[in-house]
C-alpha cells in the first residue's frame, strides 16, 4: 500500500485507522473522506476531501487525482441505525460499496471492506460459528453485509481486483463514541461507569457477543492488507474475534477498578432480537492459519486501558 483512499473516515474504524495509516505510511500517503467535515485530528493531519460515497463521479475523480492504489471503504449504516431505517441502509450499503468496487476495478486499486458477525443468523450454529457456515441473516445490516461479501467474491473472481475482508465482532473504541451499533453498550457501559456509575444495559443478561478492543482491529486490517495474496483462500470475510461476553462479564471486570459500578437491564427489543439472531463465539481459526491473525488485549487488560484512556480523556475534556 503506497497511496491509500479511506471512505468514512470520522467513523468508529476510520477514526483510529487513519491515524494509524498515517503513522505507518505517511501523512500525504493517506487520503481520508467522509461526508461532513469537522475539525478533528483526522481532517487536519493529512489530506482530506468530501465525499459522498453514493456519488461515482465523485470518487472517481478522487482516485484519480491522488493516483490511489489501495481502498479501504468503511462508509457504512450500522446495525441498529440499519434496522430503524432499511431503505437508506441499503442505498448506502450497497450503492456506495459497488461505487468503490468499480472505482478499485478501474484504477487496480487493493480493495478492503469490512463485514461483521451481523452476516450471520439465527440459523448459524450458535457457538464457535465456523468460517463457512449457513449465512441467512434478519437484519437489513446482516443482508447487506453478506450481499457485500458476495460481491467482493464476484469483482475478485470476475475482473481480478484484489479484495479482502474480516468478519468483525463488536469493536470497542476510547476515540469515537457509539455510533449505532448493537454491540456498542459496552462501549457506552466504559463511558457510564466513569461519568454516573451505573448504567442501564439495552443488552439482556446472559446474551453472550463477540468484541474486540480497536487497536486489535486496527493491526488485524494491517496485516490482511500487508499479507501475500497467495496465502489467502478466503480472501473476503474472515472471522476475527478476541472475546466473547455477555453484559455482567464486562460490568465484573469494571468492578475490578470501579468497585461501586452498577449494572441494570433496560432491554431494547429490537437490539435484543439482533443480537441473539447472532453468535454466541465464532472461530478465527481461518484467518489465524492463513495470514497470522492475533489479538493482544482480552477482557481484562482491555479494560484496563479503556478505562484509563476515557478517565484521561474525560478529564481534559472537562478542563478544556
Amino acid at each position: 500500500m503506497k497511496r491509500i483512499l479511506v471512505t468514512g473516515a470520522l467513523g468508529q474504524i476510520g477514526s483510529e485507522l487513519v491515524g494509524k495509516l498515517r503513522d505507518v505510511y505517511g501523512e500525504t500517503q493517506v487520503v481520508a473522506t467522509d461526508i461532513r467535515k469537522p475539525g478533528t485530528t483526522v481532517t487536519e493531519s493529512g489530506p482530506f476531501e468530501l465525499l459522498d460515497v453514493t456519488d461515482a463521479k465523485q470518487m472517481f475523480a478522487i482516485v484519480q487525482t491522488y493516483k490511489i492504489d489501495t481502498i479501504l471503504h468503511l462508509a457504512a449504516v450500522l446495525s441498529a441505525k440499519a434496522e430503524a431505517q432499511p431503505l437508506a441502509a441499503w442505498n448506502l450499503n450497497m450503492s456506495g460499496l459497488l461505487n468503490a468496487l468499480e472505482a478499485a476495478r478501474a484504477y487496480q486499486c487493493k480493495f478492503f471492506t469490512p463485514s461483521s458477525i451481523g452476516a450471520f443468523g439465527p440459523n448459524t450454529p450458535k457457538e464457535q460459528t465456523p468460517q463457512d457456515t449457513i449465512q441467512r441473516p434478519t437484519t437489513m445490516y446482516g443482508i447487506n453485509k453478506v450481499a457485500g461479501e458476495l460481491l467482493c467474491d464476484y469483482y475478485c473472481l470476475k475482473y481480478g481486483v484484489d479484495t479482502r475482508g474480516l468478519r468483525f465482532p463488536g469493536l470497542i473504541s476510547h476515540v469515537a463514541l457509539p455510533g449505532g451499533g448493537t454491540t456498542d453498550y459496552a462501549v457506552e457501559m466504559y463511558y457510564e461507569a466513569i461519568q454516573k456509575g451505573t448504567y442501564a444495559s439495552y443488552i439482556a443478561k446472559g446474551t453472550y457477543l463477540d468484541m474486540m478492543y480497536m487497536p486489535d482491529a486496527l493491526q488485524a486490517i494491517l496485516t490482511l492488507m500487508e499479507a501475500d495474496a497467495d496465502q489467502l483462500q478466503h480472501r473476503n470475510a474472515y472471522n476475527v474475534t478476541a472475546m466473547s461476553v455477555q453484559p455482567e462479564d464486562v460490568a465484573a471486570v469494571i468492578r475490578k477498578h470501579i468497585p461501586s459500578f452498577t449494572l441494570e437491564y433496560r432491554v431494547d427489543p429490537m437490539r435484543q432480537a439482533i443480537a441473539e439472531s447472532w453468535p454466541n463465539s465464532i472461530d478465527a481459526t481461518t484467518a489465524k492459519r492463513e495470514w497470522g491473525f492475533k489479538t493482544e488485549y482480552d477482557l481484562q487488560t482491555m479494560t484496563q486501558d479503556m478505562l484509563a484512556k476515557l478517565q484521561c480523556r474525560l478529564q481534559n475534556t472537562k478542563t478544556a
